[in-house]
């Protein structure tokens, strides 16, 4: 029967595009473009090729909801969290103007949340209680070195009394020895006392290493003059006695040149019920960049960003428990680029792919492999083709999560670089000496992919661009559907808004892909126009929503715990071929690593379906999830929530 329908449908088709061409060619090129438009509209739109490839839709929220959004995170309600603080808008943050919305997917209402701080660039996760852990953001902008007035820069104070540590308030002077000039501190800091060092064998004392404390200094006065060139010791101004005998500052050259910018330490849970945000203890390192990542015990593991003097904090990870709202240091020190990829494993080990997004030394944390947080140990594992592009590369954990194989996609160069990666990486870390091989390459070199795990097991990769933020036109207006099983992409119907530097993706619980943001940073080929914030929401409707029917899914336990089952309704309980549990995405800066899918096993009886909880916290961490089961033709019922205590 393809038959004969299938060849009208043909023929309808080609018929259409003659006429299209001949119009067209009657009427010069304006009608040409617009009837290739007109063509490629109703093409797109065929039930025919929704079937095969998806479709595209933009959601424009009414011009008073709009916000440059950078973090999204999919709540338990089904309602997504979209957070913009200032939105990289210094004019906002002047203007202390901090942006959250809440969007009900479903109603398609929007509804504005007052914002205590400004969260652009914060970290984030989801917490077992079904809140969101939100910690750090922005203190200060950058500045680009022709709008530095002051110099500035890094001062360490040193404290060589053993016997108490010393406070220097927001405002101390610290005046060079040599050079003469004097430079004021922007906040407070807290030095702690030097350590007294003895022979382990004699007991013998062998002197004092100071204590140290890091303070953003600015001089005094605006103009080169007052920059300096050379590393100096620092007076510090109205200490007297003991004090102002073991106390000190030293700075490398404190100059005109760019400053980065600066963190907070500020830290919130977000409640999806009352639909707030609440303060909790803030972490004890300021932080810009952080990546938020759940531990075996589900504490959060807070690591790397830019510290409240704007440099990378030096390897200093902290730990939140939810129960006591504290947070407290790792025993030792581990540094990482902003933003790092970090994914728990079914050990309990972390596995770090080496992608990122952003800030740091290129020599610095930048290998990929496993790390045991308790006792530090970082196991490299070798293979990683374009090891130098790793920056905006994004990472997902393949479905089943059970597998442990992981994809790595695209990326570029160190900092503004041009370069970009067409690879994409495999890596399976249950073989017994892992490393890094090779999947199918994109078409062309991609920064800031967007990839989205779907109900299926196949991962929705889209957009990104070719250039750093988007730079000469390099919006890549593709998208594709990775196999694990086959280890192959195929190409589906292209998005139709362009999206690079913040922007994300979203699965949400009917089964459609939401995409946010977009920073290019410049509106033209030529890099002459500066870029505009894109701040439509886009649905993908992946191929398995155009077909007939989807299966039905209700009833059943809203909470499952790990070993035990819970039994379901589904009309359609025979055709069911797997069942998922997947964790709602935290999305940002190209790092979700909440995003994984968990196979279950299951049977099935009439139009009762059971399920099976894995027993393995490290697999199934605690928390609220999507449960989908998916039917023989690849097809996903709506989600139901479900808890696992």
């Amino acid at each position: 029967m393809r038959d004969k329908a299938g060849l009208r449908r043909a023929r309808r088709v080609g018929i259409g595009a003659v006429v299209v061409l001949a119009l067209a060619g009657m009427n010069g090129p304006w009608l040409y473009r617009f009837a290739t438009e007109r063509y490629h509209q109703y093409r797109i739109n065929e039930p025919g090729y929704k079937a095969a490839n998806g479709h595209w839709e933009i959601v424009e929220f009414p011009e008073e909801y709009r916000q440059n959004t950078i973090h999204a995170v999919l709540l338990h309600t089904g309602k997504v969290l979209l957070v913009a603080g200032s939105g990289n808008n210094q004019k906002n943050f002047d203007a202390k103007k901090f942006d959250s919305r809440i969007w009900d997917p479903v109603k398609g209402t929007i509804k504005k949340v007052p914002t205590p701080n400004d969260l652009f660039c914060t970290g984030h996760t989801q917490l077992s209680d079904g809140k969101i852990l939100i910690a750090g953001g922005t203190k200060r902008y950058e500045k680009l070195k022709g709008d530095v007035t002051k110099a500035g820069g890094l001062m360490i104070v040193h404290n060589e009394n053993p016997d108490k540590p010393i406070t220097l308030p927001a405002g101390t002077r610290f005046t060079g020895k040599a050079n003469g000039k004097t430079f004021v501190s922007k906040d407070p800091v807290l030095v702690p006392r030097a350590k007294k060092n003895f022979d382990k064998k004699t007991g013998k004392f062998l002197g004092n290493t100071p204590g140290l404390g890091r303070i953003y200094v600015e001089a005094e006065r605006s103009g080169p003059k007052y920059a300096t060139g050379t590393e100096d010791n620092y007076r510090v101004e109205g200490l007297t006695g003991v004090d102002a005998r073991n106390t000190y500052g030293i700075a490398q050259k404190l100059a005109l040149d760019k400053k980065d910018f600066q963190g907070i330490r500020d830290a919130y849970e977000f409640d999806p019920v009352a639909e707030k945000y609440i303060k909790v203890d803030p972490m004890h390192e300021a932080r810009w960049y952080p990546t938020l990542t759940t531990l075996s015990d589900g504490r959060i593991l807070s690591v790397s960003g830019l510290d409240d003097i704007g440099q990378l904090v030096p390897g200093k990870n902290e730990i939140f428990d939810p129960k006591s709202k504290k947070w407290t240091y790792t025993e030792k020190t581990r540094q990482f680029p902003t933003y790092p990829a970090l994914f728990l494993l079914q050990n309990g080990k972390i596995f770090y792919s080496g992608s990122n997004a952003g800030y740091g030394p290129a020599d610095v944390g930048r290998d990929p492999g496993i790390w045991d947080v308790e006792t530090n140990a970082f196991t490299k594992i070798p293979g990683l083709s374009d090891a130098t592009m790793m920056e905006t590369s994004a990472t997902v954990m393949l479905p089943p999560a059970q597998d442990e194989r992981f994809l790595v996609i695209g990326g570029g160069g160190v900092g503004e670089s041009k370069l970009s990666s067409k690879k994409t990486r495999l890596v399976d870390l249950k073989e017994k000496n892992p490393r890094f091989t090779d999947g199918p390459s994109l078409e062309k070199g991609t920064r800031y992919p967007q990839a989205s795990i779907l109900p299926d097991d196949t991962v929705l990769v889209s957009g990104g661009s070719e250039d750093y933020r988007g730079r000469s036109d390099s919006n890549i207006l593709q998208a594709r559907l990775y196999d694990p099983a086959t280890n192959t992409f195929r190409r589906v119907a292209d998005p139709l808004v362009g999206r690079n530097y913040h922007a994300g993706s979203i699965l949400l619980p009917d089964g459609r892909v939401m995409f946010f943001g977009s920073d290019s940073l410049f509106g033209d080929k030529a890099n002459t126009k500066p870029g505009t914030f894109e701040q439509r929401i886009e649905i993908y409707t992946p191929p398995y929503l155009y077909r007939d029917s989807r299966p039905s899914l209700s009833g059943g336990p809203q909470t499952i715990a790990r070993g035990t089952s819970g039994t379901f309704t589904s009309q359609h309980a025979a055709t069911i071929e797997k069942v998922r549990l997947i964790r709602p995405s935290s999305t940002t800066h190209v790092t979700d690593v909440d995003q994984r899918s968990i196979a279950l096993d299951f049977r099935t009886s009439g139009d009762k379906i059971t399920v099976t909880m894995p027993k393995n916290r490290n697999l199934v961490q605690s928390g609220w999830y999507m449960l989908f089961v998916v039917d023989d033709q690849g097809t996903p019922s709506k989600a139901q929530w479900v808890k696992v205590p």
